[in-house]
């Protein structure tokens, strides 16, 4: 895939998402501010009792750190109102001086997302849902003229957009239906099921992106690839960096500078998400994320485009 796909290189952590975790995750994402990473990525799982919710756990995060973006990666849709969700985006975005991103998906894990007391959509439904909703979020946003939307799952009536821009939009689209939404609608595409710029779906997948995204009159490369990395850094180069399946599992700092760089210099990758899976000490893992793996990786970019 052509160069041109990675217009900026976004360097992310995942923090966890525990309530058990939780003072780690402050210190995580404060050392990630420090460090300059990008942005930081708390998922979304409300079903979950164990797990921290995502927008106060994003609002705080951000409250607490100085230039680094926030995203929740991805806002499980089906259980937030979406009028409601592009109000609290649009008051962090305040808050925070534009440092959010809008990450969002039609809803993956329904036997759970039923538990929480929301009605179950076929699959083909919760990506039209994914796609209005997409819609109005920008539409209640950057101030203009009362927004009245009769769509097929959210309705509104002469609601004010706020004054604030809209968010960027990364989805974490996996089928083809909601491929093709990612590339009409969104900025950017966490590849999820997909996750390996080796990988053979990845290709694929990415092609239906393109693919949309030239069908509806816009360039592929405004919508960058990030790919979550739930790996390990280790002290000696390993033998087998990936699995079974063929997913990157990680190996030692040059293995990780080497493969991030072909990753974005042969395959279009714009971004990565840190995750100290597998590591003994997360602290360890993030610093040899953002001291040792991400400045290498941004200079051999830098210098092999020039």
């Amino acid at each position: 895939m052509p160069e041109r796909l990675a217009r900026k290189l976004w360097f992310g952590y995942g923090p966890g998402s525990t309530l058990a975790e939780a003072d780690e995750i402050v210190r995580g994402v404060e050392h990630a501010d420090r460090a300059g990473l990008d942005f930081f990525a708390v998922s979304d799982h409300p079903y979950y009792g164990s797990r921290l919710e995502a927008y106060a756990t994003l609002g705080l995060l951000l409250g607490r750190t100085r230039a680094i973006t926030g995203v929740v990666t991805v806002t499980n849709l089906p259980t937030r109102p979406v009028p409601l969700l592009a109000r609290t985006l649009s008051t962090l975005s305040a808050l925070a001086q534009g440092r959010v991103v809008l990450g969002i998906g039609a809803g993956g894990y329904w036997d759970d997302i039923v538990r929480f007391g929301v009605p179950r959509l076929e699959p083909a439904a919760a990506v039209r849902a994914l796609e209005e909703a997409i819609g109005l979020v920008r539409s209640l946003s950057g101030g203009g003229a009362p927004v009245t939307v009769e769509g097929e799952f959210t309705r509104v009536e002469a609601l004010d957009p706020a004054p604030v821009p809209a968010p960027p939009v990364w989805t974490g689209s996996v089928g083809p239906k909601s491929l093709a939404v990612t590339g009409r609608r969104a900025d950017g595409w966490i590849p999820g099921n997909a996750a390996d710029w080796h990988s053979p779906r990845y290709q694929a997948s990415r092609r239906i992106v393109e693919e949309a995204a030239v069908a509806a009159g816009r360039d592929p490369a405004d919508i960058a690839t990030v790919f979550n990395l739930p790996a390990r850094i280790t002290d000696r180069p390993v033998d087998a960096p990936r699995d079974e399946s063929g997913r990157w599992t990680g190996g030692s700092v040059q293995q990780w500078i080497d493969e991030l760089t072909e990753a974005v210099l042969e395959h279009g990758a714009s971004g990565f998400v840190f995750f100290a899976a597998g590591d003994p000490s997360r602290a360890k893992g993030l610093e040899r994320w953002t001291q040792e793996i991400v400045p290498a990786v941004r200079e051999a970019v830098a210098k092999e485009r020039g």
